[in-house]
């Protein structure tokens, strides 16, 4: 039977304590990236799209003043 060209799991070695770091640190980077474009889309949404979505305007206001690194 020929064999699978599906990816196999990942090993199940951990990796070593500078990679996990690594991996880490850009995890939180990609975490925090996406919230500062979050946040800017939503500072740009008009009343009437705010209220389609079930946000008050100060509700935007609350969650836009937050620092990109605050949930």
């Amino acid at each position: 039977m020929p064999r699978s060209t599906a990816l196999s799991p990942a090993p199940t070695t951990a990796l070593p304590p500078v990679s996990r770091a690594l991996v880490a640190v850009a995890m939180t980077l990609a975490a925090w990236e996406q919230r500062r474009l979050s946040r800017r889309a939503l500072s740009r949404l008009d009343t009437h799209m705010l209220r389609d979505v079930g946000l008050s305007v100060q509700s935007r206001a609350d969650e836009t003043a937050k620092p990109f690194w605050r949930e």
